[in-house]
């Protein structure tokens, strides 16, 4: 049985971003979320993170006093338990993501996406993924893109919501084995197995992921210093006129990531911010 850990703390809006960008360096995922008067930020570890060195960062980071944190050792079934615990159906645009547990719920007019929440990241309640929800569909009403890629997949819903709408081959890929296995297994539960090709791919230089190229549309839901270190590669293997997508990035993070890709050439056509997250819709 595999163990992760969990950090947790709560804070203003402000100090929490920031909180965030420096958790994201000792971290495997992080996330923010609006709990009324603070923001909740979560950070998970493989290991059991040293509580010295967080309150050395925290301290560095946003000063004294340095806030309380919790460190919560979790088994692999209480990821799943924690991930569909009062989980609803999200609608994002021409999508609904939805668990089983709500599986033939009326969602007329829209594309159902069922996403079995667990290890591997993205049930379209976080406001990144909705977001990205919400940029395919502005895209899928103006285009009909004919290669796709979902970089960073996790559960794999943006690649199967996209296969679903398209009904053409969607190449997933991620860096997390746990993911592509997630992703995997969701394709064949909502029945694009045959769309959806999962890979196991560091960045963009997969042999799996170089044959498809250049793509149509390129989706990148993962956090934004890693987005700002593969523009280059993201930028040269999306096709001239070309969609893209990004998110994983706070609203305080825009900047950044637009500097990187407009110095290779995109322009920004859409912007939207949920709870603090930015999901941004660049051309080339």
């Amino acid at each position: 049985m595999s163990t992760s850990y969990e950090l947790s703390l709560y804070l203003p809006h402000k100090q929490a971003q920031i909180c965030m960008e420096a958790l994201e360096e000792i971290s495997q995922a992080v996330a923010m979320t609006d709990c009324g008067a603070n923001w909740r930020v979560e950070a998970w570890f493989e290991d059991e993170p040293d509580a010295d060195i967080v309150a050395v960062l925290l301290k560095e980071t946003i000063g004294d006093p340095v806030p309380d944190f919790i460190v919560t050792r979790l088994r692999e079934e209480d990821w799943v338990a924690r991930s569909l615990e009062g989980l609803k159906p999200v609608r994002a645009g021409l999508f609904a993501v939805h668990g089983a547990h709500d599986r033939g719920g009326d969602r007329a007019n829209v594309t159902s996406v069922e996403i079995e929440a667990g290890l591997a990241f993205g049930t379209g309640h976080h406001g990144t993924t909705s977001g990205c929800l919400m940029a395919l569909t502005d895209i899928l009403k103006r285009a009909a893109p004919e290669a796709v890629l979902d970089l960073g997949t996790g559960t794999g819903v943006l690649a199967i919501a996209a296969a679903k709408r398209l009904k053409l081959p969607v190449t997933a890929s991620d860096i997390d084995p746990v993911a592509v296995r997630v992703a995997g297994e969701n394709a064949r539960l909502n029945g694009v197995h045959r769309w959806v090709r999962p890979v196991l791919a560091s960045g963009l230089h997969h042999r799996n992921l170089i044959m498809n190229a250049p793509y149509d549309l390129i989706m990148a839901n993962i956090l934004a210093r890693p987005l700002v270190g593969l523009a280059p590669s993201i930028c040269h293997n999306l096709a001239s006129g070309g969609h893209l997508i990004l998110s994983g990035l706070l609203e305080g993070q825009i900047a950044l990531v637009l500097s990187a890709y407009r110095g290779q050439g995109l322009v920004l056509k859409n912007k939207i911010i949920r709870e603090g997250w930015a999901t941004l819709t660049l051309k080339g």
